[in-house]
């Protein structure tokens, strides 16, 4: 059977506009879905996470990516902590995971996305943590705060790295998720997504339509065998295996370039 490859193609101003206005309206639909059912009562765990996977499905069909996903995923009803690590090279890192993998994930927010209107209330009423990572004091509490979130089932997205690579390659990481995976004794889950950096590069708003991207879900680190002291042996591993799952990952042709043709099966 002849396999094509998805068709990648650099979108108009017309396409980038649509595919902008059509996220905010999808954004701001499901904020008002939650933002209505909490102010009722009526907002439970299950429908957020329902509201997160057709909002993030939404945003994946607008800019056509085309996703793959492999790797063992984790069952996360088996009353351990878990916290997923996931490689940042794009906006779109998130609403990936959210598709990808099941469970009640919430992503561990810096406090600037909660001051956006709607969506920083519609973050709150669905359990989103906050972190402050300018003030050391506020950031020791959003620590807590998150692990009680973890403690009642919530499954929480962290990027060690921070801040999204341009390229794909790996930044160095933090240690303030590492030091909440050794506080809390979770299952760190690490997460490589390889191509998504070309959807729509760092610091630009060049979207591209069509492109393949690929989730790599890596086998489970137990932070609870490390302690403080121990916190760069913990950073160092989890690095080793989310650097092992790129490197295992196809690479995609240049943004702008055709796409070979697979051969036959």
């Amino acid at each position: 059977m002849l396999r094509l490859q998805p068709v990648t193609e650099t979108a108009t101003l017309a396409r980038r506009l649509g595919v902008v206005l059509g996220s905010l309206l999808v954004t701001l639909y499901y904020c008002l879905k939650v933002i209505g059912r909490a102010v009722v009562g009526r907002l439970r765990r299950q429908d957020v996470d329902g509201y997160t996977r057709r909002w993030s499905a939404a945003l994946l069909r607008l800019v056509r990516m085309q996703l793959s996903v492999d790797g063992s995923l984790p069952d996360f009803n088996d009353g351990r902590r878990y916290l997923i690590l996931c490689s940042h090279s794009s906006h779109y890192d998130i609403p990936a995971t959210f598709v990808a993998l099941p469970g009640s994930i919430r992503m561990l927010a810096k406090k600037e996305l909660f001051r956006i209107p709607f969506l920083g209330r519609a973050m709150r009423a669905a359990e989103f943590p906050s972190l402050d990572r300018h003030n050391r004091q506020q950031a020791l509490l959003d620590l807590a705060r998150a692990r009680q979130m973890m403690e009642s089932g919530i499954v929480l997205w962290a990027a060690p790295e921070g801040t999204r690579s341009a390229d794909g390659q790996l930044l160095p990481f933090k240690k303030g998720c590492f030091h909440l995976a050794v506080d809390t004794g979770a299952v760190i889950i690490p997460v490589a997504i390889s191509g998504i950096h070309n959807v729509l590069p760092a610091r630009t708003w060049r979207f591209n339509l069509g492109q393949p991207v690929h989730l790599w879900v890596g086998e489970a680190l137990d932070a609870s065998r490390y302690d403080v002291e121990q916190l760069e042996a913990l950073m160092g591993e989890t690095r080793v295996r989310m650097q092992a799952l790129l490197d295992s990952a196809p690479q995609p042709a240049p943004v702008g370039e055709p796409l070979p043709h697979a051969g036959c099966a």
